[in-house]
């Protein structure tokens, strides 16, 4: 039987979902670098046939440990579903000699050379400038026009993104970057093979999303994500995912799976998605491009990772188009046939649809709630009406504990900040973005107050 080490990190699709799908493709080994989520400890003892947990001194060379350990274990194939691990992952299999993402994943995992790459290609992104010091963003700052977002070039998850308004706010928004992307590392919510990676950003230009010219109804954000793969240098596109508008600076709230976008609009993305990830120069892996939709057609590039969308982006593709994407690509690395679309997945072809909602402090509105809440999923399914043929469930693995204080939303953190995520199954596309709409409304009126000593703690 054929055997897989799946490196496991922060991040992605849930771990119990990536397992089961393995799991049935080859005996599967487990390289832990982020601690097991209760949810998924069970199944990963059932599933694996090891489960190696590094300690620190060998976690200092992490691609010399996931070769040694692929070597160990005689892997035929390697791989992550996790952004803070696919650089290290792709060294390990180029040294092993086994199929992976290749060289070029380092420019799919960092902003400043995915951003050159693509300027060097004419593709079109927000005008950008790499910074590593205070005074690198003052610079930036005179030639770019307010306002600007700063990212953190090796982050995820929104994590350290802050909004400049105007030069005088640059020393605070340099400072506070640096102390979420410590704060990160600290969670485990960071780069685990780039060494200073925190110290590395980038600072663009904010340009103007308008999702009215290309949905046919309100309460869509104005950027989608193109899912899909590469197999020998090849980009296979599998369908589209919409947003909720994001909560700022640029917080995600809710990926919906299929967006509601005519053919022509599809294709023009899936093409824009096909540019930038053929510039990347990626051979094998997942791929995830996200890009921003504005008026009259225009479109920029926000990023390109060269893993599998995160939270449950892959589920909703496998319950909604049929695809089992990892059982896919975990075929492809071993070197079996796979089927795979001719063409992007459109909404005609979809069976009903599916979302992912991240619970976050904020009503519809971007407002910090009034009170403390403490997270129920109970009470929220209970009293929050959804419609006809909608099913909500929890997503344990990427959740607090029923019971627990949901935290303050800090635009900072992004992701860091949230109580939950929460999956909702819909007859379509519009029913999921409607029920999520009530959810996010009725959240602060559905779930129990924190008493003061629950928040004190």
């Amino acid at each position: 039987m054929s055997k897989v080490l799946l490196v496991h990190a922060k991040g992605g699709p849930p771990l119990g979902h990536v397992l089961s799908r393995t799991a049935a493709r080859a005996e599967v080994h487990l390289l832990t670098l982020s601690a097991l989520p209760p949810a998924a400890a069970d199944t990963a003892r059932t599933l694996c046939a090891s489960v190696v947990t590094p300690t620190d001194a060998q976690r200092s060379d992490l691609v010399s440990l996931i070769v040694a350990q692929a070597k160990a274990v005689g892997a035929d194939a390697v791989f992550t579903c996790s952004e803070y691990a696919v650089v290290a992952v792709a060294e390990a299999c180029e040294a092993l000699g086994l199929t992976g993402a290749g060289s070029a994943a380092a420019l799919a995992r960092d902003k400043r050379l995915m951003r050159r790459t693509w300027q060097e290609h004419g593709l079109p992104q927000p005008e950008f400038r790499p910074v590593a010091t205070e005074a690198d963003l003052h610079e930036a700052a005179v030639h770019l026009p307010f306002p600007l977002l700063l990212k953190a070039a090796w982050s995820a998850g929104s994590t350290a993104h802050q909004i400049i308004r105007s030069p005088h706010e640059v020393p605070a928004a340099w400072r506070r970057s640096r102390e979420v992307m410590a704060e990160s590392a600290l969670l485990g919510y960071a780069e685990l093979h780039v060494a200073e990676a925190d110290a590395d950003f980038v600072v663009e230009q904010i340009v103007t999303g308008t999702a009215s010219h290309w949905f046919d109804e309100p309460g869509w954000g104005d950027y989608v994500s193109v899912e899909g793969i590469v197999t020998d240098g090849v980009f296979r596109p599998v369908c589209l995912s919409g947003r909720m508008p994001t909560v700022e600076p640029f917080t995600e709230r809710a990926g919906i799976t299929p967006a509601l976008l005519s053919q022509d609009a599809q294709d023009r993305i899936v093409a824009l998605a096909r540019e930038s990830v053929d510039a990347l120069g990626l051979r094998d892996c997942g791929i995830h491009t996200e890009i921003k939709l504005g008026a009259d057609g225009s479109m920029w590039l926000i990023e390109t990772a060269a893993r599998f969308g995160g939270a449950m982006t892959v589920p909703q593709v496998e319950e909604v188009f049929g695809l089992d994407l990892i059982g896919m690509l975990v075929d492809h690395l071993l070197g079996r046939p796979v089927a795979w679309p001719e063409q992007a997945l459109t909404p005609a072809q979809a069976h009903g649809a599916a979302g992912s909602l991240v619970v976050l402090a904020v009503d519809g509105k971007g407002e910090a709630w009034q009170d403390r809440k403490i997270w129920d999923f109970a009470t929220v399914a209970a009293n929050v009406p959804l419609g006809g043929g909608s099913e909500l469930s929890v997503v344990a693995e990427s959740s607090l504990a029923d019971g627990s204080v949901v935290p303050v939303y800090d635009p900072a953190a992004g992701a860091n900040t949230m109580a939950a995520l929460c999956l909702l199954s819909a007859t379509d596309a519009r029913a999921v973005l409607r029920d999520f709409e009530t959810l996010v409304d009725a959240l602060p009126l559905a779930l129990p107050t924190a008493r003061p000593e629950a928040v004190s703690r």
